[in-house]
């Protein structure tokens, strides 16, 4: 099991650990709903130095790129992020990422802490164009510093403006005294905020400055529970449950970052999907009825036959009800269709939701 730089700050702060993707992990401090609202109407701070960093160098990384990702990344100018996924020759997905432009011939691929290596393997097995690569994911610690008083809360400790940086955007600057810091006005909550990536050796320094500057804003430690929460509340797709390698970014609403105007791995495969159309699709639902939707439930029609299964469920700690994603025949796919959630052999109704379920 592989510790991030701040475990131990994790554990001194009586942290519930468990073991993720490898890591051992905060999963919650306080508890799930305080620290959803935290992120939700404050600030809060994640570990996700789990997540992988690939640096692609060369007068060929956008060429790699292009021929990895789904995603046209052609379009991304210096200090612009943009999501995209990894499909595979299958019609699914190896993973989904974040590409960064740090510069001409200079790119950061952030990947999934469970899928480094996979997706290293993935790149490096296509990269006949000379590209210079290395993976950082064992120097490099990541904070998730989310919520609505982030840039507030934050702007101490950096000269860059952040109250006036785009979602998607990156600086790289000094934080917290640290210089070369990238600070990305990122993050998979919902809520705004900024991604801070940083050498290990730095990450002890940096936690504590995070805290001090935050402190007046009511800042908290957040773990990964909440984070799970807050991504499905605004619908986004967790590798591994939403996505995997047999989904298609077709089916799982991701057409928004799968571009035709340049070909990729399995492209034209994919272009054929969307021009004949999925047989089914992601979609969000909230329970009409009490009950807590979880991941692998099965999801079914009036008449109690099994059309899917749910892919990530919980209850909605800012809404109050059970919500969920699940993948259905494009036939139960339209809002306000009607299907059950089977749990614990009763049948409960929802109905199908456009998505985010979270509303600002």
């Amino acid at each position: 099991m592989k510790n991030t730089a701040l475990t131990h700050i994790h554990e001194s702060l009586g942290a519930k650990m468990v073991p993720f993707a490898g890591f051992n992990m905060p999963v919650q401090y306080e508890g799930v709903n305080i620290e959803h609202e935290t992120v939700r109407n404050g600030v809060g701070v994640f570990d996700v130095s789990h997540m992988g960093e690939f640096m692609l160098k060369g007068e060929n990384a956008l060429a790699l790129i292009q021929k990895v990702t789904s995603n046209d990344a052609s379009k991304l100018v210096d200090g612009k992020a943009q999501y995209s996924c990894l499909p595979n020759n299958e019609g699914g997905i190896v993973d989904d990422l974040i590409i960064y432009k740090i510069a001409d011939n200079h790119y950061m691929l952030v990947v999934n802490a469970s899928n480094i290596e996979k997706d290293w393997n993935w790149i490096s097995a296509h990269n006949d164009l000379g590209v210079e690569m290395e993976n950082l994911s064992d120097a490099y610690s990541l904070l998730a510093i989310q919520g609505p008083k982030a840039a507030e809360a934050m702007q101490s400790l950096t000269t860059v403006d952040l109250s006036n940086m785009g979602y998607y955007t990156f600086q790289i600057g000094e934080f917290a005294g640290v210089q070369d810091v990238i600070i990305s006005a990122t993050g998979y909550t919902g809520s705004g905020g900024f991604e801070i990536y940083f050498k290990n050796e730095n990450a002890t320094t940096i936690w504590a400055k995070v805290f001090e500057a935050g402190a007046a804003f009511g800042i908290k430690p957040i773990g990964l529970a909440a984070r799970d929460t807050l991504r499905l509340e605004m619908g986004f797709c967790l590798y591994g449950n939403d996505i995997n390698d047999t989904t298609s970014p077709l089916e799982a609403g991701l057409g928004w970052i799968t571009k035709f105007d340049k070909e990729f791995t399995n492209s034209e495969n994919l272009k054929k999907q969307k021009e004949e159309g999925v047989s089914r699709k992601l979609v969000g639902f909230e329970l009409t009825e009490r009950g807590i939707p979880r991941h692998d439930y099965e999801i079914v029609d009036a008449n109690g036959n099994i059309i899917g299964i749910v892919t990530s469920g919980t209850q909605s700690p800012s809404l109050g009800k059970g919500i969920g994603l699940g993948y259905v025949p494009t036939a139960y796919a339209a809002v306000d269709s009607e299907i059950f959630i089977r749990i614990r052999n009763k049948d409960v109704a929802a109905k199908v939701v456009k998505l985010p379920f979270y509303k600002k």
